[in-house]
């Protein structure tokens, strides 16, 4: 589905990516993991093509998506929630949703998805007419969450979604995900919750200083010893 390939970045000429390898399957959850500032988000914006690579190439679904632009790895079916969500605040719930469809022209098809929002996140169907900056952060986590399904992504993007949640929110949000994850969706999840993320996770890699340190299936990192001491005790 998604393949990162030697993916090298660099910011004023200071290099951030070093030789990135991701290789993401169809219907896979993999976790992307590391401290702040070790190049999650700067992965998540080669992906997306908003950053220009100073190295290696990326492909989707085997297409090589170097040369290409934003919108065009939207087309493809990419969709991503951002950090921080970045709602449109004074637009509603359903406002905030329905853009998330804005390539869907059917209205019964785009209704049968926010029923499927619905049924995740029943919370929003309580909010619908709400104007969305006067939600709760958890309610507007699950809105951006909303808005991303709504364009029926091929892989979804998952950017810090627990960040700045209280633990008993965070806990529903993983659980969320895992659901996502179940009904077939692809997701690559970018997170500094270690823990929480390898528990719902088919595989993962660990983000060091812009270099991958560890990759391998979720009980594999589970069990190395280093991430152990970084990332799960205590």
């Amino acid at each position: 589905m998604l393949r990162l390939d030697n993916v090298s970045t660099q910011y004023g000429g200071v290099p951030m990516l070093r030789r990135v390898n991701i290789k993401i399957e169809k219907g896979e959850l993999v976790s992307l993991l590391g401290s702040n500032g070790a190049g999650k988000t700067t992965t998540l914006k080669a992906i997306l093509r908003l950053i220009p690579l100073a190295g290696g190439n990326i492909f989707f679904e085997n297409a090589p998506i170097r040369s290409w632009r934003t919108h065009q790895v939207i087309d493809a079916g990419v969709r991503v929630v951002p950090e921080g969500r970045r709602l449109f605040p004074k637009m509603s719930v359903l406002e905030n949703l329905r853009l998330g469809a804005f390539h869907e022209k059917n209205e019964a098809e785009i209704q049968k998805r926010m029923e499927g929002i619905f049924q995740l996140f029943p919370r929003l169907k309580e909010r619908l007419l709400q104007i969305a900056g006067t939600l709760s952060g958890g309610e507007q986590g699950m809105v951006a969450i909303g808005r991303g399904l709504m364009g029926d992504p091929k892989i979804l993007l998952l950017d810090e979604p627990s960040l700045g949640l209280a633990p008993i929110l965070v806990d529903e949000f993983f659980k969320a995900i895992r659901r996502i994850g179940e009904k077939g969706t692809t997701i690559l999840l970018i997170e500094q919750n270690a823990r929480k993320a390898l528990a719902i996770a088919t595989s993962g890699y660990v983000l060091q200083k812009g270099q991958i340190v560890a990759q391998g299936p979720r009980e594999e990192l589970c069990q190395n010893d280093a991430i152990q001491k970084a990332y799960l005790r205590g």
